[in-house]
């Protein structure tokens, strides 16, 4: 039988979903799982956005142009405004996610055997993109201890060689919710411009900010303009992780020219997704407040209740709407494991994921997980009371 890919055989298996098919098991036995493991909002999509879906009066659902369409395009330009981020609809690139956003820029920007600098932990379909391209994830760690800071600047010009091309960020940053102060942001700024280097900045999650610190996008970084690469998505913000748009912006024309060959390989951006995306920035304020203050509830409630189980930590996250929790466990993949195979209370379970997934250094997070505050309060509190009561009873339990 034929050989499948080095390529293949090197891609990651998905820290998020690996699980899957043990909490589907888990459900056709009859319990109850609470999701902590996935980034999938469970409040609702603007109406809006669900209204221009249903009114869909076109009679062909015909390909949309390649870089997405221009009224979306400037009609994003004021949305960016908003932020302090100053670009024009030729600077923007419908994609379809965020995903191919961060894949379309791998393949547009590095070469193969390029290294890309990356703080972890980090979402683990960056290693997974790197390899596709074929280009090489340098970590440089962060700990949990500290919070999940950034190292000085002396680990990161460590790690840089003949090799590197890239470093890569994501701001607040999903798996633990940090947030970069304007320090590492300028730090970070400052080795790009020395070392010449492409800025991958992923920013979906800037409508989650739970500090009075400003935020701080690569956008808004001096001197080092046709460096940066913006990584968007409408995923978060508007829940809306189904209909698949993202974007990349940059005010590199060269890397929008690279990248545009990639778009028209793969002819277009979602039609319906774009219809849905560009009618969700008429949402009304209230519905964005809503969705803002919902998250600071369960943020609290998550971190106040973890931080009350004996033997678990996490800091607490600043942005977006994850943590990364340190718990008293021997491994945290055998664990989420078991919590789905041998465990249940009162016929429920919990379901986190692995942090040890988010790490590509060996060893590091093997007593961590991610957890997403993506369920309302009363299910989070549950949930924090059921993962309790897994801890009490997991076999390989270390305190």
């Amino acid at each position: 039988m034929p050989k499948i890919s080095n390529r293949g055989m090197e891609m990651p298996q998905s820290p998020i979903r690996k699980l899957a098919p043990l909490a589907n098991a888990a459900k056709e036995r009859g319990i109850k799982v609470y999701h902590l493991n996935i980034g999938q909002p469970d409040l609702p999509t603007p109406q809006v956005a669900l209204d221009a879906i249903r009114n869909i009066d076109m009679k062909v659902l015909e390909y949309s142009p390649s870089q997405g369409y221009q009224h979306y395009r400037e009609k994003l330009v004021n949305y960016y405004k908003g932020y302090n981020i100053n670009v024009t609809a030729d600077d923007i690139i419908i994609t379809s996610g965020g995903s191919e956003a961060v894949l379309f820029a791998f393949l547009s920007c590095l070469n193969p055997d390029d290294e890309i600098i990356v703080p972890e932990p980090a979402y683990a379909n960056y290693m997974a993109f790197a390899i596709a391209a074929g280009a090489k994830i340098r970590t440089i760690a962060t700990t949990i201890d500290e919070g999940f800071s950034l190292p000085k600047v002396e680990k990161f010009e460590k790690l840089i060689n003949e090799h590197t091309r890239a470093i890569l960020i994501c701001n607040p940053n999903n798996p633990t919710g940090y947030l970069y102060t304007r320090r590492e942001m300028n730090q970070i700024r400052d080795l790009v411009k020395k070392y010449d280097l492409y800025l991958f900045s992923d920013e979906v999650y800037r409508e989650f900010i739970y500090t009075g610190s400003p935020y701080i996008s690569a956008c808004h970084l001096e001197g080092i303009q046709d460096n940066v690469v913006l990584i968007d998505s409408v995923s978060k913000r508007y829940s809306e992780c189904g209909i698949r748009v993202g974007a990349l912006i940059t005010k590199n024309e060269e890397v929008r020219k690279a990248v545009m060959k990639f778009c028209q390989a793969r002819l277009s951006p979602p039609l319906i997704g774009q219809i849905a995306a560009e009618a969700s920035l008429e949402a009304p304020e209230e519905y964005s407040r809503d969705v803002y203050d919902e998250y600071v509830e369960r943020r609290k409630c998550l971190i106040d209740g973890l931080n009350r189980i004996p033997g678990v930590y996490s800091p607490i996250p600043m942005g977006a709407f994850y943590t990364v929790a340190k718990l008293p466990v021997d491994d945290s993949e055998k664990f989420c494991a078991w919590c789905l195979t041998d465990f249940s209370y009162e016929g429920e379970t919990v379901m986190t994921a692995p942090a040890a997934g988010f790490y590509t250094t060996p060893g590091a997070g093997k007593n961590q997980v991610r957890i997403a505050y993506v369920l309302k309060k009363e299910n989070l509190t549950r949930a924090l009371f059921i993962l309790s009561k897994a801890l009490e009873a997991y076999p390989g339990r270390t305190e």
